[in-house]
């Protein structure tokens, strides 16, 4: 089972703030997917800043999107949020 993510924040250094579902709050480097196939569009920080979440996941423009589980277990923890 995999965690939605429920917001999306781009940061400096092609770096995403995501909240999940769970109320936690992690950072994704998206610098290691910037030079493979339509990642590299990313590359362009307007088009980067222009990303959203999109169903249980997060979204660019061009349909680029990454699994929710890899955003998951690939980002680390920033903190909890608190309700």
């Amino acid at each position: 089972m995999y965690l939605s993510v429920k917001k999306v924040k781009p940061l400096a250094d092609y770096k995403l703030e995501l909240t999940f579902e769970n109320k936690e709050v992690k950072i994704f480097d998206v610098k290691p997917y910037l030079d493979t196939g339509l990642f590299k569009t990313l590359k362009d920080e307007k088009f980067f800043k222009m990303v959203k979440v999109s169903y249980d996941t997060i979204e660019w423009p061009n349909r680029v999107d990454l699994d929710p589980e890899v955003l998951y277990e690939k980002s680390k923890v920033r903190k909890k949020e608190t309700v």
